[in-house]
């Protein structure tokens, strides 16, 4: 009964949260400026909305079952698999963990350390790619492929080929820069094999539930919250979280990380995985991009998860109002917060 009394009351803040974010006035006019690839531009009113927790419980507002592709999450999951090849001094020889305060496909470089800033922005995610063990591009592409699935729960996850085809065809920047860190000596053996896997891993879609349980994976220390199977070792994990925390929102991470205080990482497909250690991992997708390339619905979904909801990773446990249980020793406290759901959404939203 607590169980379903539980779920009940997060259902009901998710579903409130998602018609006052996705209603006309849910979000600032004028800030939805860009959309990627342009066939999005027809599903700027899209909004999918999902949240699952540590112990396996699953929420779905809106259009969670929409799939999309990963895009820039996914060079959340090659960091982690690059740190479990090769251990995280030999990573860090390579690429970095500080944030650039440039754009996501900016040409720079921590000129002092000799690699890029951070595996969440291309340049240092394409170093990552190339610390990805495998003897063919194939093969690294499967063992990427692999590890999604578990971290998704899905094992039917895959490239999208169109979506593939697509970007091979409008990569003019990321070969450029490929080029300049192998003339450098940044990046290690043949551009265009290091590029598929890169874009191959881009390539492959997900719906908002599936992101929300990748997430979730991410908040329980690598470990999938419905099948218990590990798709990262506790150690990496908090390396992972660490490094999302300040380097997941392209050039707004450090406003992020204050304001908002949850590690998070965005796409250009529109979508945000967000990850509370220890209590619940979030997926949003919305196309419609802010000037950062950030979903625009996504950072408001984040950012009451973080205002009115307490779920900043820095607050005081006493300050969560997202259901009862998400934020360890809150338990006690659960039935007088919520003796029958009236109320149950804070400060009217």
């Amino acid at each position: 009964m607590e169980q379903q009394t539980e779920r009940a009351i997060v259902q009901r803040q998710l579903e409130e949260l998602h018609r006052a974010v996705g209603s006309p006035g849910g979000v600032p006019d004028g800030r939805v400026v860009a959309y990627y690839p342009p066939s999005m531009a027809g599903q700027a009113q899209l909004f999918g909305l999902a949240a699952t927790d540590i112990e396996g419980t699953q929420w779905e507002v809106g259009d969670a079952g929409v799939r999309f592709p990963l895009h820039s999450i996914s060079k959340v999951f090659t960091y982690g698999l690059a740190l479990e090849d090769n251990g995280r001094e030999e990573v860090l020889l390579r690429v970095g963990v500080e944030p650039s305060g440039d754009p996501f496909n900016s040409i720079s470089f921590d000129e002092v350390n000799h690699r890029p800033f951070n595996p969440m922005i291309n340049a240092g995610a394409l170093v990552a790619v190339n610390l990805v063990h495998g003897a063919t591009k194939e093969e690294k592409v499967e063992r990427l492929l692999t590890r999604l699935r578990i971290y998704a729960g899905n094992p039917d996850l895959a490239v999208d080929d169109d979506v593939l085809a697509e970007q091979l065809v409008s990569n003019d920047r990321n070969v450029a820069l490929s080029y300049l860190m192998r003339s450098l000596g940044m990046l290690h053996g043949n551009i265009e094999d290091n590029l598929y896997v890169y874009l191959a891993a881009c390539s492959v879609t997900v719906t908002a539930a599936e992101l929300s349980t990748m997430a979730a994976t991410l908040a329980r220390g690598g470990a999938n919250p419905f099948t218990g199977v590990p798709a990262l070792p506790r150690t990496y994990t908090r390396d992972v979280l660490s490094v999302m925390s300040m380097c997941g929102m392209y050039d707004a991470a450090g406003q992020w990380a204050y304001e908002v205080g949850i590690p998070a990482k965005s796409s250009v497909s529109g979508a945000i995985l967000a990850a509370i250690p220890d209590a619940i991992g979030v997926g949003v997708y919305s196309p419609g991009l802010d000037r950062h390339g950030n979903s625009v619905r996504g950072v408001a979904v984040c950012r009451e998860l973080s205002d009115r909801f307490g779920l900043h990773v820095f607050a005081d446990p006493s300050e969560s109002r997202l259901g009862r249980i998400v934020r360890p020793g809150r338990r006690e406290e659960a039935t007088e917060m919520y003796p029958s759901g009236d109320g149950w959404l804070p400060d009217g939203l």
